[in-house]
């Protein structure tokens, strides 16, 4: 099957042939994966759907500045508390204001341990949420956070309706969502489709594209055949192996984010012999060839990186990742009691690009130093859910991201701090400079203690940072659409000639 799609791509790249185009008023997009879950306050997966059909109080430009959103205005009003005026008049889909008591319900919500919000170290540092008029709210963190605007810009800070939810329950709401988004959720089947209705009463007006029909195709080339054929105008996620050939094709445009993917890592289970020991994390790390990761399987649309942080993030520090060193990560497998190597579960979804061509790639790499990885190759919908709770294997592929706050400390505090729902790491040390980072207001402090988590990191190798992608999008060139640094594929800003 997959030798006979690519045939139909290569013949369809041949000719340049693209037809069967949608109407102005309607489009298809192509995504890697289904989305599992529509409430936006509890993902297990990329926002890129709910950005469309939530609003949060604060927004970014094209070029990442913050400009208001759902708040028109917002400012500090002592150090632990932000006050933030909001836009009235808006309504949710189904008719219900959004008003302070709506982001109040919000953000309570994640706060809530009850509810184990899998997303709730974002938010960590709100205390609480004092709702100070129909239209005023004012934030309460347990410490000075001067990222409180920013964290309100994304994930899980969407305001949802709250009479909706609690009629109907969380798990009714993440199958039918209501949001005052520019979109509302016609029809949501996993797996199959999301498809997308223009909300004409939008408070920013009516987007310009009225019906957009998400498609999960997990097969790389079926992505591109579907482009190429008409079924799809747009591809998120390009298979790097297919971008040569994509170039300077009549009727298709690519679009190139440098480093505007998420960042792949190897997570390790720190409490688990022998990655409970630092020679043995170092080893393993020190066994990979991460340029020949990101030069050969990535096609160059990955750099190779020794941090979790992103060059456009504030605290970055530019750590170069480890050259491959077969002998001294031998060595430190010895000194370490483990000459012989070890056996370890390793798992790595398909999700990013040649993810699972990697994995094989660091499979064979740690075999030269005496480790047996045995690799599972699981479903993105299950791989999700054993991940959020604990239950992936010792060492495992995943990937992290920073564009919600374009700041180190989202690529850093939700994989590292003791406790958190993405972390395998605890270590007091640690744990003492992150909780520092969020407290501390002067920016060239808080910037210094960013990159020293960092070189911490580097030191300990709690986890394995690989690479940061490049994100690739491919479009028909009758589609108005630009990549943006956050990830965001903003509907509202799509045109169709």
């Amino acid at each position: 099957m997959k030798r006979s799609v690519f045939k139909l791509a290569s013949l369809a790249l041949a000719t340049g042939l693209l037809t069967g185009y949608a109407q102005a008023s309607e489009i298809t997009i192509a995504q890697p994966a289904s989305a599992t879950a529509m409430d936006p306050g509890f993902l297990k997966e990329a926002a890129t759907l709910v950005d469309n059909v939530f609003d949060t109080m604060v927004m970014r430009d094209a070029s990442m500045a913050l400009k208001p959103g759902l708040a028109t205005s917002w400012k500090a009003i002592n150090d632990t508390t932000w006050q933030f005026d909001l836009r009235q008049g808006v309504k949710f889909t189904n008719g219900e204001p959004v008003n302070a008591a709506a982001v109040k319900f919000s953000l309570d919500r994640i706060l809530d341990p009850a509810n184990k919000a899998p997303t709730i170290s974002y938010i960590r540092t709100i205390k609480s949420v004092e709702a100070t008029g129909e239209y005023q709210i004012q934030i309460h963190t347990d410490g000075p956070d001067p990222l409180l605007p920013t964290r309100m810009s994304r994930y899980p800070a969407y305001i949802v309706p709250p009479a909706y939810v609690s009629k109907v329950g969380a798990a009714e709401f993440a199958r039918k969502p209501v949001g005052s988004g520019a979109y509302t959720v016609k029809e949501f089947v996993p797996d199959e489709r999301v498809v997308m209705q223009a909300n004409g009463d939008y408070w920013r007006g009516k987007p310009a594209i009225d019906t957009v029909t998400w498609r999960p195709i997990p097969e790389a080339t079926g992505r591109i055949t579907a482009l190429l054929t008409g079924e799809v105008q747009l591809v998120d996620g390009v298979p790097a192996d297919l971008v040569p050939a994509l170039k300077n094709k009549p009727g298709v445009k690519l679009e190139q984010v440098k480093g505007g993917g998420l960042t792949i890592y190897l997570g390790l289970k720190n409490d688990q012999k022998p990655l409970n020991d630092a020679r043995v994390r170092k080893a393993l790390s020190l066994a990979l060839n991460r340029d020949a990761y990101t030069s050969t399987l990535l096609h160059g649309f990955g750099t190779p990186t020794g941090t979790m942080a992103r060059p456009a993030d504030f605290g970055y520090l530019n750590i170069a990742a480890p050259k491959q060193n077969i002998a001294e990560a031998k060595a430190l497998l010895k000194e370490a009691g483990y000459a012989d190597g070890f056996t370890l579960k390793f798992q790595a979804p398909r999700r990013y690009i040649a993810s699972a061509e990697v994995a094989q790639a660091i499979v064979q790499d740690l075999a030269a130093i005496g480790v047996k990885a045995q690799l599972e190759v699981p479903e993105w919908s299950v791989y999700t859910q054993q991940v959020a709770s604990g239950k992936q294997a010792a060492m495992y592929m995943l990937a992290w991201g920073s564009t919600q706050t374009l700041d180190a400390d989202a690529a850093l505090y939700p994989i590292l701090r003791s406790g958190e729902p993405y972390s395998t790491v605890s270590n007091p040390e640690l744990d003492k400079l992150l909780n520092e980072s969020r407290s501390t207001v002067d920016a060239t402090k808080r910037g210094e203690l960013l990159k020293q988590i960092q070189q911490w990191v580097e030191k300990e190798q709690p986890l394995i940072p690989l690479y940061q992608e490049d994100a690739l999008y491919a479009h028909g060139d009758n589609v108005t659409f630009t990549g943006r640094a956050d990830a965001r594929i903003p509907l509202f800003d799509l045109r169709v000639k």
